[in-house]
């Protein structure tokens, strides 16, 4: 578990990006025991806070409490609820060791070091009366009252969305008059004077405990518990501290969020587009180097340009779009990352970019056509916007485009060459497209986190001129899934290699 010279974490990820993020901390973090399930990766790092905030696909990051088998279900609530309690509050030298690492990294501010500071002040404190137990269950009974009106409105919302953030979460931290069977003995730990805190539990349950136990329930038995075990206030509103914990089919998780905002949070981004942690994943597959040149014709509000010039800052990156309050937009994101030496814009179609033919070493574009990523008329223009993409890229250059599922399915309509025309075009072996769906997630992570290529590649994707595949990835953009299309291009008898510099 977490100690000050390391610990142990977990971090969220989109649907599909689990092996982006797996690669990513360990090239990053230098982290080992790298382990992965559908929503989740698990990792060991001595990595400083500041080098954990640099993940850039992944959402929320966790010190990692507990990680377990799933529990046992059984129609017994009580004996569930009791089980719950003591994986959650089991341990107490493991929350210490936790709570320890948590305060060295997490950076108390402002209210949350008054509010240490008066927490460590002696109980008899006028200004601590409140720990009364009469205020107590008053407090409490209002929590209580909130946590009912949250889950009510969340009752028929159980979906398994791995990357769904916290507001969709049951949060929980009241006190009710179901007994605690996991409190040993009347003796408080040493914690309580050292290390009093006010907290809520973020309770997400599915699979087969579900049926037995809502989210509510559970939530309200671990607050009861951590209250008792460790003297703690339950506050839904601002606390210091989070516990998070997660309960299904495959496993029982529990952990703490290291930092208050989700990585996925960019604050360079002033107008969000596409979701950042999918621009990053795709700017990764565009192996850009120092002195390459990068374009986006179709950048919309220039997400995936920010994502690479902030990673990649050693390339030279263009941006182009037909709409103006899209440039616009782009322009305003630009500024406010502070990388306008970086990334130039022009106002241009992608069926005729204004650019020399083989300028560019990548280009990289989120291409989900139609309004809310239906198929319209825009799909006959397709064929001439990978034309034209595959005109002003270099030999040997990448190709990285995002697709709707629509588009996924009818490309291989669009592109009309044969698999069988180049050796190059088509792998050996498997026979179809690995998208999300077709990962088998059984609490054995090697299908997710032993290399992203070998995980989703398609063997069985056509060719389009002289763009060779080079993968393909499925993932999630929240409402709906998307596929990430990886090319290279070729030497073929129709083109050459031109020495061509993009105009200033």
């Amino acid at each position: 578990m977490a100690a000050a010279a390391g610990g142990r974490y977990f971090c969220t990820a989109g649907r599909g990006l689990e092996p982006f993020l797996a690669r990513e901390v360990r090239a990053r973090l230098g982290a080992t025991e790298v382990d992965g399930v559908s929503g989740k990766v698990f990792f060991s790092t001595a990595a400083e806070p500041g080098e954990l905030r640099r993940l850039r696909s992944g959402e929320r990051l966790f010190l990692l409490l507990k990680n377990r088998p799933p529990l046992a279900v059984s129609g017994e609530k009580g004996k569930m609820l009791h089980e719950i309690k003591s994986l959650v509050i089991g341990e107490p030298k493991c929350w210490l060791d936790v709570i320890s690492t948590w305060r060295n990294f997490h950076g108390r501010e402002g209210k949350k070091d008054d509010a240490s500071q008066k927490n460590q002040l002696p109980l008899k404190r006028k200004s601590e009366e409140e720990t009364n137990i009469a205020t107590k269950r008053q407090k409490t009974e209002q929590v209580r009252e909130a946590v009912s009106e949250e889950c009510q409105a969340e009752a028929g919302e159980r979906r398994v969305v791995p990357e769904r953030k916290s507001d969709q979460d049951c949060q929980a931290g009241s006190k009710t008059s179901l007994e605690d069977p996991s409190k040993s003995s009347g003796e408080k730990p040493v914690a309580n004077e050292q290390l009093s805190f006010s907290f809520r539990v973020s309770c997400r349950c599915s699979g087969a405990i579900a049926k037995i136990l809502s989210s509510q329930e559970i939530g309200r038995a671990v607050g009861i518990a951590l209250m008792k075990q460790f003297g703690w206030r339950a506050d839904l509103r601002d606390p210091d501290l989070e516990i998070f914990v997660h309960l299904n089919d495959i496993h029982s998780v529990v952990g703490i969020p290291l930092f208050r905002l989700p990585l996925a949070n960019r604050e360079y981004i002033k107008t969000a587009g596409l979701r950042s942690t999918v621009a990053w994943a795709m700017a990764s597959l565009a192996e850009i180097s120092a002195g390459a040149f990068v374009l986006d014709p179709m950048c919309g509000l220039g997400t995936i340009l920010l994502e690479a010039a902030k990673e990649w800052p050693e390339a030279c990156y263009w941006g182009a779009d037909i709409s103006d309050s899209q440039l616009e937009g782009a322009d305003v994101n630009i500024k406010t990352a502070g990388l306008m030496d970086k990334i130039e814009l022009l106002k241009a179609s992608v069926k005729a970019l204004p650019l020399p033919s083989e300028s560019f070493d990548a280009v990289i574009s989120d291409i989900p056509f139609g309004k809310k990523f239906k198929i319209t008329k825009d799909i006959q223009l397709l064929p001439d916007v990978l034309q034209e993409m595959e005109r002003v890229l270099r030999v040997g250059g990448t190709i990285v485009l995002l697709l709707s599922q629509d588009l996924h399915k009818r490309m291989d309509d669009i592109t009309k060459c044969a698999e069988n025309e180049s050796p190059n075009a088509i792998s050996e072996g498997t026979s179809e497209t690995t998208t999300a769906k077709d990962l088998k997630v059984d609490g054995n992570s090697s299908s997710l986190v032993n290399g992203v290529e070998e995980s989703f590649r398609s063997s069985r994707q056509p060719r389009f001129g002289s763009l060779v595949p080079d993968g393909v990835y499925g993932v999630s953009l929240g409402k709906t899934d998307a596929f990430i299309y990886k090319y290279r291009k070729i030497p073929t008898a129709g083109n050459q290699q031109l020495s061509c510099n993009v105009p200033k």
